[in-house]
């Protein structure tokens, strides 16, 4: 399935989770916290601005995002993964 966000939407891909804790616990499915970094897969044409103008985003497929938590509250599933949409403001940084 191929996906196309409008405007200043992405489309991340989660990125694995941690199956151990730091200490060497194997933790249950449960007990893990969904992680907070992931690789955009699909970006949108950009923000209009009030004037009319379209900014481009400021991110590209392929990178790797920090967001919050909580971001992307909507998920889809394509291709047997789930993948989150969220806006381009839900971003905190792009890992380099």
């Amino acid at each position: 399935m191929k996906i196309r966000p409008l405007y200043d939407r992405v489309v991340v891909r989660r990125k694995e989770e941690e199956a151990t804790s730091a200490g060497g616990i194997v933790l249950p499915g449960s007990a893990k916290e969904k992680p907070n970094q992931g690789e955009i897969v699909a970006i949108g044409d950009g923000k209009i601005l009030d004037n009319g103008d379209l900014r481009p985003l400021a991110v590209k497929v392929g990178d790797t995002v920090v967001f919050g938590q909580y971001a992307g509250s909507n998920t889809i599933e394509a291709d047997g993964e789930e993948l989150i949409i969220m806006g381009e403001s839900e971003i905190f940084a792009v890992v380099d």
